[in-house]
């Protein structure tokens, strides 16, 4: 059993190590002993980070910007194909074929018949284009006109060489009108023909009838030409780019000053109204 004077004893020592202890907790700084400021961490870091992003913008502006993308063959411009490739996106061509149909005078001395045209030129502006047109004319004569020129058939082919302003209302739209006309030389050949026998051989012989001219008369003179066409462009925008080439479908009025020969027979001036279908580019 201790003893209590044994407390007594020990009752100085205790007291001087707990005062030594309090002043140690005294002297301690005042950051230390309240533990890590979190709010002076958290300053810090944004200082920092606003530092940082000043930074990285500044250098995202001195970046050059970036290219346009460049436009590709065929693509869509508001609506029309741009084709800015140089002195070869002017040229335009054209092809197509129809009849055409006697008016006038014309409409008892010439029958309906079938005809061609080809043209090829320059496209001076998206509205503004002339091409070099060739067409070739085949009509018949009616019977009654043969049989007084003592004849059983004929024909009258009529070929020509003209310059055609052609210009677009619309060319932003895939369905576009324009309106041509133009002038140049006209040759216009009427022939009355008469079916005679003749014989084939190949490997073997048989007979048949051919046509014969018989007589035929011919002018030279100059003519002139107006009229109005549609166009379509074929081609999706949607598959990335349209094509230049164009269906188009046109009436014309022709008119040759094909006086002189052949008046004894009613043939004098030629009026006609070709009808074409056909592919522009």
């Amino acid at each position: 059993m201790l003893r209590p004077s044994l407390f007594r004893s020990f009752r100085p020592v205790s007291t001087a190590a707990l005062a030594a202890a309090v002043l140690c907790l005294a002297t301690l700084p005042a950051h230390a002993a309240a533990g890590p400021d979190n709010n002076a961490f958290s300053s810090s870091t944004a200082g920092l980070s606003a530092d940082g992003a000043a930074d990285l913008t500044a250098g995202l502006t001195a970046l050059p910007a970036a290219p346009e993308p460049a436009a590709a063959a065929g693509q869509v411009y508001h609506g029309y194909n741009r084709h800015a490739m140089g002195w070869k996106s002017h040229l335009t061509f054209e092809g197509g074929g129809g009849a055409n149909a006697p008016i006038g005078a014309d409409s008892k001395v010439i029958t309906w018949g079938p005809q061609l045209t080809l043209g090829a030129g320059w496209k001076f502006t998206k509205h503004l284009s002339a091409l070099v047109e060739y067409q070739f004319i085949d009509d018949k004569l009616p019977a009654y006109l043969t049989r007084q020129a003592g004849s059983v058939s004929g024909n009258a082919h009529i070929w020509s060489f003209t310059v055609d302003p052609v210009y677009d209302l619309f060319p932003k739209r895939a369905s576009d009108i324009y309106i041509t006309g133009g002038g140049g030389f006209y040759r216009k050949l009427t022939s009355f023909t008469n079916p005679v026998p003749v014989q084939y051989c190949y490997y073997f012989c048989y007979g048949g009838y051919t046509n014969v001219t018989v007589s035929h008369f011919s002018s030279n003179q100059g003519g002139f030409n107006a009229g109005l066409g549609l166009t379509h462009r074929l081609g999706s925008p949607d598959m990335g780019g349209v094509s230049r080439l164009r269906v188009y479908i046109e009436a014309r009025y022709l008119w040759i000053n094909t006086p002189g020969k052949g008046s004894q027979y009613g043939l004098g001036r030629t009026e006609l109204v070709p009808l074409t279908i056909g592919l522009r580019w």
